[in-house]
């Protein structure tokens, strides 16, 4: 892990009070994820784990197609089953995949996850053992938000 990632994981760790069952759980479900991707084009399959306010863990595998616009990511599968199930508050998110190094979310995950919980913690592992820690404002330091919007 670099000097960079060092300083992520210590602060996204004292910013999520997650137990550590509850990660334990999000690793186990990321992963289950990550072996339901279809990923026939990249071979780069993704699984996300999402912590909701309430506890409740939903997941979301990459979804490839043949026409690469129309795939979608992990950490918004999660994001939008989430949403369907009438969640609006995020803890944690974890993410697995079998890279060499721990992988953030897309700049597109970053941007659709800041809409719900700007003070998101993540956690990304590999099937190898590496992990790296951030927070999601880290990721993203100045996001589109709904202020944004407003006209003066």
């Amino acid at each position: 892990m670099s000097v960079a990632s060092t300083r992520h994981a210590k602060s996204a760790k004292e910013s999520s009070p997650v137990r550590p069952d509850a990660l334990t759980s999000l690793r186990a479900s990321a992963s289950a994820a990550m072996d339901r991707a279809y990923a026939p084009y990249s071979g780069f399959r993704v699984g996300a784990a999402l912590l909701t306010a309430d506890g409740t863990i939903v997941t979301g595998c990459n979804v490839e197609n043949s026409s690469f616009p129309a795939g979608g990511c992990a950490e918004r599968g999660a994001l939008f089953a989430a949403v369907v199930a009438g969640h609006r508050n995020f803890s944690h998110l974890t993410i697995v995949t079998q890279a060499d190094d721990p992988t953030p979310p897309c700049g597109m995950c970053r941007q659709a996850l800041m809409e719900f919980s700007p003070a998101l913690a993540i956690t990304s592992v590999t099937t190898t053992g590496a992990e790296a820690h951030w927070t999601l404002a880290e990721l993203l330091p100045s996001p589109f938000t709904p202020r944004s919007l407003r006209q003066q």
